[in-house]
C-alpha cells in the first residue's frame, strides 16, 4: 500500500474510532448526528401551545439544510403527551431509555415537566430550556441538569403585581389561575409582592385544565367587586375569560400571562374587539404588527416562515417562540464544539452571554450562568389595541423586582 493509501486508511480508522468514542461516551451522539428528544401537547387541552414544538422542528430543519452544526445534523424526536403527566412520564422514559437521546430540549408543559424533572435529573440527562416558568424548576442546586426557556412565573407575577398597584393603587385584584404549579406561582408572586396586604386586596379562584369552561369562575370573580383581573393559565382558558368578562360587562384592568398572549391562540378566538386594553408581558416582536414591517429580524423571520412553515399562521407567537428555542439549541451546540459530553452540554447551556435573537424585543437578551439557569429574566409590558400589541414602558428585569 502506498504512503497516501496508508494515510487515508489511518484517517478513516481515526474517524471511525472518534465516532465510536462519541457513541460510547454520550448516547445519541455519532460523528454524523445529535439525537435530541422532546414532548409536546400536540393534542389535549393545551394543544395550541404545541405550535412551539412545530416552530422548533421547522428551525431544526433549516439547520440541517445548512449542513448541521460542526458537521452533525440534529435528529429531533418528538412525542405527543396530550398535556397529561402520566403520558409525559411514559414518553420521556421512551426518549431516554429506548431512543437513547443525548439530551432533552424544550419539552413543553408545567404538569408534565413537574412529573418528570426528578427522573431526568436522576438519569443525569441534560434537560435544557424546558418550556415552563415554574420557579422551582430554576433551582439548579436541586435540578442540576435543567435550564428553563421561559421567564419565571415569579418574575412575571411580581411585574404584574407592581404594575397593577401603580396603575390602580386601591384596586381589589381578582386572580383566575390554573390549579397547578403554573397558576400557583403567580398567586405566590402576588403574595410575595403585596406581603401583608395580599389577603385584603386579592380574591383568587382556581380551575382545572379538565374543566370545559371557566365561565362560572369569571362571574364569581366579577361579583367580588375587583377592578383588576389577572388570568394565569393557558390560551384556551384565557380566551374564555376574555369572552365571558365582555359578555357580563366587566371592564377591569385586565392582564393575561405571557404563554396566553398569542394573537392566534387567544385574542382571535376571544374576539380582538373584546380584548382591547388587555395587558400582557412579552419577550418577542409581533410579526403581524406593522411597526415591525421594516425590521430586519422580522423580515428574516417572514422569509424563514414562508419556507419552513408554509400554510401556518404567522400571527401565532408559539411558532415564533419555537423558532427562538431552535436558535438557543443552535447556540448551545456551537459552543459545545466537538465536546458533546453531557457535562459539557449542560455547562454550555449555562454559559450563554448576551445572545440577542432577531425576533426578541429590543433590550431583551439571553444570559445564563452559574447564578441563573433561566434563558430570560427580562420582560416588556404591552397592551392590546384591537389590532396589535403596543409595547409601553421600559424593559423590566427580575433584578428590579
Amino acid at each position: 500500500m502506498s504512503m497516501f493509501g496508508k494515510t487515508m486508511m489511518a484517517a478513516a480508522i481515526a474517524a471511525s474510532l472518534a465516532g465510536a468514542q462519541a457513541r460510547a461516551e454520550t448516547p445519541g451522539i455519532t460523528s454524523a448526528e445529535v439525537k435530541v428528544g422532546a414532548t409536546f401537547p400536540f393534542s389535549g387541552p393545551a394543544s395550541p401551545l404545541s405550535n412551539t414544538g412545530k416552530g422548533l422542528i421547522a428551525y431544526i430543519n433549516s439547520i440541517n439544510d445548512r449542513g448541521g452544526i460542526n458537521g452533525r445534523k440534529i435528529n429531533l424526536i418528538t412525542y405527543d403527551d396530550a398535556y397529561s403527566p402520566p403520558k409525559t412520564v411514559e414518553q420521556t422514559r421512551k426518549l431516554i431509555e429506548s431512543d437513547e437521546v443525548a439530551f432533552l430540549f424544550g419539552p413543553l408543559g408545567t404538569p408534565g415537566i413537574g412529573a418528570t424533572i426528578k427522573y431526568v435529573n436522576a438519569k443525569k440527562v441534560p434537560h435544557l430550556f424546558v418550556v415552563s416558568g415554574v420557579t422551582k424548576f430554576t433551582n439548579f442546586a436541586e435540578f442540576p441538569m435543567t435550564t428553563t426557556g421561559l421567564p419565571s412565573y415569579d418574575t412575571e407575577g411580581r411585574i404584574y403585581a407592581k404594575y397593577i398597584t401603580q396603575a390602580r393603587p386601591d384596586a381589589r385584584i381578582a386572580i383566575l389561575y390554573q390549579n397547578d404549579d403554573l397558576g400557583k406561582d403567580f398567586v405566590n408572586a402576588f403574595k410575595g409582592y403585596l406581603k401583608g396586604d395580599f389577603d385584603k386586596k386579592v380574591v383568587a379562584s382556581s380551575y382545572e385544565v379538565t374543566e370545559p369552561t371557566i365561565d362560572s369562575h369569571v362571574v364569581k370573580l366579577k361579583s367580588s367587586g375587583a377592578e383588576a383581573f389577572l388570568v394565569a393559565g393557558t390560551p384556551k382558558f384565557a380566551a374564555q375569560a376574555i369572552k365571558k368578562a365582555d359578555e357580563v360587562g366587566w371592564k377591569p384592568l385586565f392582564l393575561i400571562n405571557l404563554v396566553s398572549s398569542s394573537v392566534s391562540s387567544t385574542i382571535v378566538p376571544a374576539g380582538p374587539e373584546k380584548a382591547v386594553g388587555i395587558v400582557a408581558a412579552t419577550i418577542f416582536k409581533d410579526p403581524g404588527d406593522n411597526k415591525w414591517a421594516d425590521d430586519p429580524g422580522i423580515k428574516w423571520y417572514r422569509d424563514h416562515f414562508a419556507k419552513y412553515l408554509p400554510g401556518a399562521d404567522i400571527g401565532d407567537a408559539n411558532y415564533l417562540f419555537g423558532t427562538q428555542q431552535g436558535q438557543i439549541l443552535e447556540q448551545v451546540l456551537k459552543q459545545c464544539g466537538d465536546d458533546l459530553s453531557r457535562e459539557n452540554i449542560v455547562k454550555q447551556s449555562r454559559s450563554i452571554r448576551g445572545l440577542s435573537l432577531p425576533t426578541l424585543v429590543p433590550g431583551v437578551t439571553i444570559n445564563t450562568g452559574l447564578e441563573s439557569s433561566m434563558a430570560y429574566t427580562q420582560l416588556q409590558l404591552q397592551r392590546w389595541t384591537g389590532s396589535s400589541w403596543e409595547q409601553f414602558g421600559n424593559v423590566l428585569s427580575a433584578e428590579q423586582e
